[in-house]
């Protein structure tokens, strides 16, 4: 059977909004939110992006806090939404996930309909969209605020596009950081970076900047050496999207933490 729908373009987003609104991810307005004494919605903290050489990196640390509280040591914030693209998520925990799992659909779902891929220009501008949908939940505290990173395939290099709470798009030319502990992974990269870096030493940077903003900001979680948990970090170049490996990532903090007790 065949459903007829009002909507027939390729947005699977758009589709959902005009003829099935009831299965989009919905957060009742709830003025005991923003009380003090209600409960805490977790949260995920700190994550970022920068260019190198060949493409760039995607990463986020593994911390969840409810408001003073840590809710989870292991979450992931960074995400793959196609081969040449990734998203990495802050904010409210529930919003920012259910947003992240929709967004891939959303792609598959064009290249299927159409025959090809978005351009990444035009993906940025699709999750602008959904940041635009979630503002009345915005107003409520659940707030979202991703970071969007890829491979444009017709310029041939990495991109960061990064986003405000009504849905504004821009795109960062080196490096972006955001969440609780986003200044300070800024600042940290701001000293660390340059054009041109190699994948190693760009990992190195962003490695850096997480474990700078943990040891500023308690919402941000460093690396954990006792339970053997560390950033979350992809690569996405010319060849697709990689996860680094947390052998990798562990010997680069590891070294890191340890050139720090001499200081």
């Amino acid at each position: 059977m065949i459903l007829k729908t009002q909507y027939d373009g390729s947005s699977f987003f758009e589709l959902l909004k005009v003829d099935y609104p009831h299965l989009l991810p919905t957060y009742r307005s709830d003025p005991t939110l923003l009380s003090e004494d209600s409960v805490s919605i977790p949260h995920g903290t700190t994550i970022l992006a920068l260019r190198y050489q060949n493409g760039v990196l995607i990463a986020g640390d593994r911390r969840a806090i409810e408001g003073p509280q840590i809710s989870s040591r292991t979450m992931e914030k960074v995400y793959k939404t196609d081969d040449y693209s990734a998203m990495a998520i802050a904010g409210a925990a529930g919003p920012a996930i259910d947003m992240a799992r929709l967004f891939q659909v959303e792609l598959e779902h064009y290249e299927k309909l159409e025959g090809e891929r978005l351009t990444l220009e035009g993906k940025a501008n699709r999750l602008a969209q959904m940041i635009r949908q979630n503002l009345p939940a915005a107003f409520q505290g659940l707030i979202v605020i991703p970071i969007f990173a890829g491979y444009d395939l017709k310029r041939k290099e990495g991109r960061i596009f990064k986003y405000d709470v009504v849905g504004g798009k821009y795109e960062e030319e080196e490096f972006y950081a955001t969440g609780s502990g986003g200044k300070d992974a800024r600042n940290t990269m701001k000293k660390l970076y340059r054009r041109g870096l190699q994948e190693e030493e760009a990992l190195k940077v962003a490695l850096e900047a997480l474990i700078d903003a943990s040891e500023e900001d308690v919402g941000t979680g460093g690396p954990d050496l006792v339970r053997g948990i560390y950033p979350t970090v992809k690569k996405i170049t010319e060849q697709g999207i990689t996860d680094i490996p947390e052998t990798t990532v562990a010997s680069i903090c590891k070294v890191i933490i340890e050139s720090r007790k001499n200081q």
